[in-house]
């Protein structure tokens, strides 16, 4: 482990957090895709299955802030039993209740689903607070959600399209259960419950969120785009190569970007990572062909997991440490949400106007973070 990660994973009990915590991820990364291999492998209807993965995403999105104020409130050792029990007998419940029961038990899935990203950044918060070492830590988190996010959608894939979509979904039950109830277990490094009744949404939290919503903007232009983009230009394969590509380009800058201390303001760290990132995105609707997009892709994505490791550390400091858990979990809603919505535009726009005109999105996107960093008061 390179000098740069290596303090921070030796604090004790840092490494057994955050190993079980990024296990688990892979789970969650399963999930909502396991559910669209396993209902339409039941009941051959993409709308059924279609239907029960946005309801799981949906009731992530809502109810997972609130479970987070209870962990905030009660504390992660004694709320995560009864969230993987829930979300254990839902996955349960849609692998063998029947159509309209298992959309519902989806819902109950999403809902009670740990939201082990938060979790384990806010351990990282409590253990090193008061210290440089953060932005390390937060890039650590970043490239588990990446690399979760790599390995979880290529391993129910593979196991659907062999017709495993039932035991795709039970691995990543098993996982997110795994992992939350390992977590739970390891009281040591667990932020200590608090008193409720503390702010959570003060204007410089709102403008965090608006930043992770820009993210999100940029995430769901490019998922849809990207796979247009090759639809239209007659090699429909080539869109998992580039996506492969952008994510693995986006790991090694997150790995370098965590290798160093910096000493730049973080606020002027992300103001040159919106700028960069707004830069390189006006390449993705000029691309003429699969190879070009594949390298514009693959540089613009490279801003990605600095991003968000500066989000994470302004996030850890613009909120009270009785409402991290639920800070970071907003964060995450607030990133999907913006996906949600650019993927519903950039679809539309790809279908009217052609790939091009639903990438320039992503410049849109850029430019949004990069004035909302600029507005973002200083320290």
């Amino acid at each position: 482990m390179p000098s740069g990660y290596r303090p921070v994973l030796r604090r004790p009990g840092a490494a057994a957090f955050f190993f079980t915590a990024a296990a688990g991820r892979v789970g969650i990364a399963m999930t909502g895709l396991g559910l669209l291999w396993l209902l339409h492998a039941r009941t051959g209807s993409y709308g059924t299955a279609g239907l029960a993965t946005a309801g799981f995403a949906l009731a992530e999105a809502g109810l997972g802030p609130q479970v987070a104020r209870l962990v905030d409130r009660f504390g992660q050792p004694r709320v995560l039993p009864f969230s993987v029990a829930v979300h254990g007998v839902a996955v349960a419940g849609v692998l063998t209740a029947p159509s309209p029961a298992a959309i519902a038990f989806a819902a109950c899935a999403g809902a009670a689903v740990p939201q082990l990203g938060a979790l384990s950044a806010a351990r990282w918060a409590h253990l090193l607070r008061e210290t440089d070492a953060l932005p390390a830590a937060f890039s650590l988190e970043s490239l588990a959600n990446a690399t979760a996010f790599l390995l979880g959608p290529v391993l129910v894939t593979a196991l659907g399209a062999a017709g495993f979509a039932a035991v795709a979904s039970t691995l990543a039950a098993a996982l997110v259960v795994g992992g939350g109830a390992a977590l739970a277990a390891q009281r040591r490094t667990a932020p200590p419950p608090s008193r409720p009744g503390r702010s959570l949404f003060r204007p410089r939290f709102v403008r965090l969120a608006l930043l992770n919503l820009a993210v999100g903007l940029y995430f769901g232009t490019v998922g849809v785009s990207v796979s247009a983009f090759a639809t239209e230009h007659g090699v429909p394969g080539a869109a998992t190569p580039m996506v492969a590509a952008a994510s693995i380009g986006g790991l090694v800058s997150g790995w370098c970007y965590g290798l160093r201390r910096h000493r730049v303001p973080v606020r002027l760290q992300l103001v040159a990572a919106a700028a960069y990132l707004a830069g390189t995105a006006f390449l993705l609707p000029l691309a003429p062909s699969a190879l070009w997009l594949g390298a514009a892709v693959v540089v613009t994505e490279a801003a990605i997991p600095p991003t968000l490791v500066l989000l994470n550390v302004l996030t850890e400091t613009a909120v009270d440490p009785a409402v991290r858990t639920q800070a970071f979990t907003w964060k995450n809603s607030a990133s999907a949400a913006g996906s949600a919505v650019a993927a519903f535009a950039a679809g539309h726009l790809a279908d009217a106007l052609g790939a091009s005109a639903a990438f320039a999105l992503a410049p849109a996107a850029g430019l949004a973070l990069l004035v909302l960093a600029l507005a973002l008061p200083s320290e």
